[in-house]
């Protein structure tokens, strides 16, 4: 079900505030700045910033699926419990979260754009990877 990881979200109440730390700790500017979100591509990954995201729940973790309806409905026959049900984020991605038995949130996001650059490719081609 899960093809790999894509995004952490970080929760960032004041925006901000986490716009200039994460700016000053990665050395580079969000590709993505909009007063709902910050995004920076990391090695091909994205770390992102959300305002509205709780902070009790901690950053959460995104996994790629082919298909956010049935990957919800499998986490949900799983035991999850539905946090955040199958909504477009724009440009065709859309995303949800669930809570899992033991109380982690647990996101999942089906993008169509996503691709590895070629060297993060080559760094995941070797032993035990």
């Amino acid at each position: 079900m899960f093809l790999g990881l894509r995004v952490v979200v970080y929760p960032a109440p004041d925006l901000a505030a986490g716009k200039a730390w994460w700016t000053s700790v990665l050395g580079v500017e969000p590709y993505f700045d909009e007063p709902f979100y910050v995004g920076y591509d990391v090695g091909g990954y994205e770390l992102a910033l959300g305002p509205r995201a709780d902070p009790a729940d901690g950053p959460v973790t995104y996994w790629g699926v082919a298909d956010a309806d049935a990957a919800l409905q499998q986490l949900v026959a799983a035991g999850a419990t539905v946090k955040e049900g199958v909504r477009d984020v724009g440009g065709s991605i859309r995303a949800a979260s669930v809570t899992d038995p033991s109380g982690s949130v647990i996101g999942i996001i089906e993008n169509p754009h996503f691709a590895l650059p070629e060297t993060a490719r080559q760094a995941g081609d070797g032993p035990g990877r």
